[in-house]
């Protein structure tokens, strides 16, 4: 039988009233969050500030704990008349300030409405006592808990990174975690981990009167939400090597890197000039004299500084030259104080006894030596042209780290840079340009660009005979598991059997006696057997840069180091021993070269900020 229009409209209207009796039912009875979402206006929410997670060295030291701190909050709709001299006394501020504060209030009172805002931040236990004392004459204000950070040893205040209010971009960025008034790690470690350290906020709801006045607790609780604290973190740093380093580095401007290099985890990592721990739980009121030093301390060099690498550099083309049999350790080549690549320049070198082999060219770092190498790769008649072969030369660097990104979790790391054979195409112009041209990148000068974690990691590589692990600083632990990337070998396209021809030179450097000539003499400690490579970096802001490389022992090493001073001269002179001792602290826990030590730690390039 067929309905009719009439019944149809009839069932169809019946039909929206059961589904809108249902819906009804389900938000009063079952559902009662539009309940609490129309009662918004009579409830308040404190909000509970978690710990943050603590931040902890390789042997348990804590690098960075907590605090307990107070904010004052106040909420304008439930000020009423009080004693404005009396907060200002009990809060230790000017009462003209406090007075400003409450006529901006009164003014944006509606705009305002009932929320909730910041009046002093990071008030002290002693001074919120006395203000706790009186809280109930000042209608409106209350103390809320937080934490500020705070920092036992005096390590890495570079590393570290500071905690800051967050800024509109943090909360555009995630709008559910951040409000006004929070805080967020803006550099270093505290950057790099903020999604672990930060824990999760909770909070209490309240219920207000008729006159705003909170009363109970909104369901006697039953809503409110517990603060996660944030997960520690367990980093590869060596708090006291760290701290050594520092005191090494003052005075100098430059970085000086340990690595384990068979975990590719770093010991310690010393940017100097450097922040101080002691600013870092208060950046706000150091931050523009930072900014405005000369010496550029928030600038961590270790992995946003470009330098040529220098010397050290002359490992790779050597181990490049054994792999692409261009070169063999008898090999000898003549050195006349440098080595004439035209007819009328010449790239120079120190005075040494010629001709030299490759272990002898590695101690005594001739410059003229690499250079004949660079030459039999880049005019090896297995490659079609100049091009061609040098293409073949970068793709050998790169898989050295250098020329691109490491991938560490630190953050704001470069990645350096290793010249392509197009750029040279645009200088000289394609298929006109030769060796000769490029010459210095022979010893680690001309385009070549590395950071200190580059040169620190291939120091790691010729400890480990030609593999490496990305360096990195935070290790696993309870609730942290690090990224799989650190865990996975990465191998040179070198072969392994060829870097023990090489490593024989860097212990000869350090090791071989005044009468050899090594270049590192200032490095060697009788039974470390440490392994190292001198490097004086031409630098066209000055006097040149003084760089080192080492490892030890030179069997089975725990620990690599790089040292990069800049305008300190020769390699041999500053950033050798510098590195040395770092080395023998971490080996012994002392060290036995007391003048030594005391000329390092004493002396001063005049760095700025330091």
């Amino acid at each position: 039988m067929e309905i009719r229009r009439s019944d149809r409209l009839v069932i169809g209207l019946w039909v929206v009233i059961a589904v809108l009796l249902v819906r009804l039912f389900a938000i009063q009875i079952i559902d009662d969050s539009f309940k609490e979402s129309a009662e918004n206006n009579s409830m308040v929410r404190y909000t509970i500030y978690p710990p943050r997670g603590i931040i902890y060295d390789r042997n348990g030291e804590i690098l960075v704990g907590n605090r307990i701190c107070y904010d004052i909050m106040v909420t304008p709709k439930e000020i009423t008349a009080f004693d404005t001299l009396a907060l200002a006394s009990a809060l230790d501020l000017d009462p003209d300030w406090v007075r400003s504060q409450l006529k901006y209030y009164r003014e944006y009172r509606s705009r305002i409405g009932f929320r909730t805002l910041q009046f002093v931040k990071q008030v002290s236990a002693e001074k919120y006592m006395k203000f706790a004392e009186h809280e109930y004459d000042f209608p409106g204000f209350r103390g809320q808990v937080r934490s500020v950070r705070e920092y036992p040893f005096n390590a890495g205040g570079n590393l570290l990174g500071y905690v800051s209010e967050v800024g509109p971009k943090d909360m555009e960025r995630e709008p559910d975690v951040y409000k006004s008034g929070d805080y967020i790690g803006k550099t270093g470690l505290e950057a790099a981990r903020e999604k672990d350290l930060r824990g999760e906020k909770g909070y209490h709801i309240f219920l207000r009167d008729s006159r705003n006045k909170v009363q109970s607790p909104y369901k006697d609780g039953e809503l409110d939400k517990e603060a996660v604290p944030g997960k520690d973190i367990v980093t590869t740093i060596d708090a006291h090597l760290q701290q050594y380093g520092q005191e090494l580095m003052k005075g100098k401007k430059g970085s000086l890197i340990a690595l384990e290099p068979s975990s590719g985890e770093i010991l310690a990592m010393v940017s100097s000039p450097g922040i101080d721990v002691e600013v870092l739980s208060n950046m706000g009121a150091h931050y523009a004299s930072l900014a405005a030093d000369p010496g550029r301390p928030m600038f961590n060099r270790t992995v946003q500084a470009s330098y040529p690498p220098g010397s050290v550099f002359k490992l790779v083309n050597g181990l490049i030259g054994l792999q692409e049999g261009v070169l063999e350790p008898w090999y000898q080549y003549p050195c006349s104080r440098g080595y004439a690549y035209t007819k009328n320049r010449k790239l120079g070198c120190h005075a040494h006894r010629s001709p030299l082999n490759l272990n002898e060219a590695v101690m005594m770092s001739c410059n003229a030596y690499f250079c004949y190498v660079l030459k039999n790769l880049l005019e090896n008649k297995k490659y079609d042209s100049v091009d061609d072969a040098f293409d073949k030369w970068r793709e050998y660097v790169l898989s050295f780290g250098f020329g691109q990104k490491l991938g560490s979790d630190f953050p704001s790391e470069l990645g350096g840079n290793i010249p392509t054979s197009k750029r040279y195409d645009k200088i000289y112009g394609r298929k006109r340009w030769k060796t000769s041209n490029v010459i210095s990148l022979s010893i680690g000068q001309g385009e070549i660009g590395a950071t200190p974690l580059q040169i620190a990691n291939l120091a790691a590589i010729m400890a480990n005979r030609g593999w490496w692990y990305i360096p990195h600083i935070v290790k696993d632990s309870e609730g942290v598991e690090i990224d799989a990337r650190f865990k996975q070998k990465h191998y040179t396209l070198v072969d392994t059997t060829h870097f023990s021809k090489v490593i024989q030179g860097m212990w000869m450097a350090v090791n071989g006696g005044p009468g050899a000539g090594g270049t590192a003499g200032m490095a060697c400690v009788p039974g470390l057997d440490i392994c190292g490579k001198t490097g004086t970096a031409q630098n066209p802001h000055g006097a040149d840069n003084s760089v080192f490389i080492c490892f030890a022992p030179r069997e089975n090493p725990k620990i690599a180091v790089v040292g990069y001073i800049e305008n300190a001269g020769w390699g041999g002179s500053w950033a050798c021993p510098l590195a040395s001792l770092l080395i023998e602290k971490y080996l012994t826990g002392g060290t036995t070269r007391p003048d030594l030590e005391t000329r390092m730690l004493n002396t001063s390039f005049n760095v700025a900020g330091n």
